[in-house]
C-alpha cells in the first residue's frame, strides 16, 4: 500500500476523534477557555474549533509513540516502514473507538 494511503487514514481517524469524541473535546474546551480566554477573542465557536484541532493533533501524536518505538527498536533508517505505519494507523483507530458511535450516528 502507498504511504499516502496510510497518512490519509491516520488523518481521517484523527479528524473523527477530534470532532466526535465528546469527552476529550469537552476536556480541551474547558482548559482552553480557562487558560487562554483572550487568545481566540472570547468566541466560543473559535474556541471549540481550536479544541477540536488540539484533540485531533493529540490523537495523532499519542498513536505515533508505539510506531516510533517500533522504528527505534527495529533499527529503521530515515523513512517509516510499512509495519510502523500499520502500527500508527491501528493506534489512531483504537484511540478513535469512543468517537465512532457519534460519527456513525451523525455522519460526515
Amino acid at each position: 500500500m502507498n504511504k499516502n494511503h496510510f497518512y490519509i487514514g491516520i488523518a481521517f481517524f484523527g479528524m473523527i476523534n477530534g470532532i466526535f469524541n465528546q469527552l476529550a473535546l469537552l476536556f480541551a474546551l474547558i482548559h482552553v477557555q480557562i487558560l487562554a480566554p483572550a487568545l481566540l477573542f472570547g468566541s466560543t465557536g473559535l474556541t471549540l474549533m481550536f479544541s477540536s484541532l488540539m484533540v485531533s493533533t493529540a490523537t495523532i501524536i499519542i498513536a505515533g509513540i508505539p510506531a516510533a518505538l517500533y522504528e527505534r527498536f527495529a533499527g529503521a533508517a530515515d523513512e517509516s516502514t510499512p509495519t510502523s505505519l500499520w502500527i500508527w494507523l491501528a493506534g489512531t483507530a483504537l484511540l478513535t473507538l469512543p468517537a465512532i458511535g457519534n460519527f456513525l450516528e451523525y455522519g460526515l
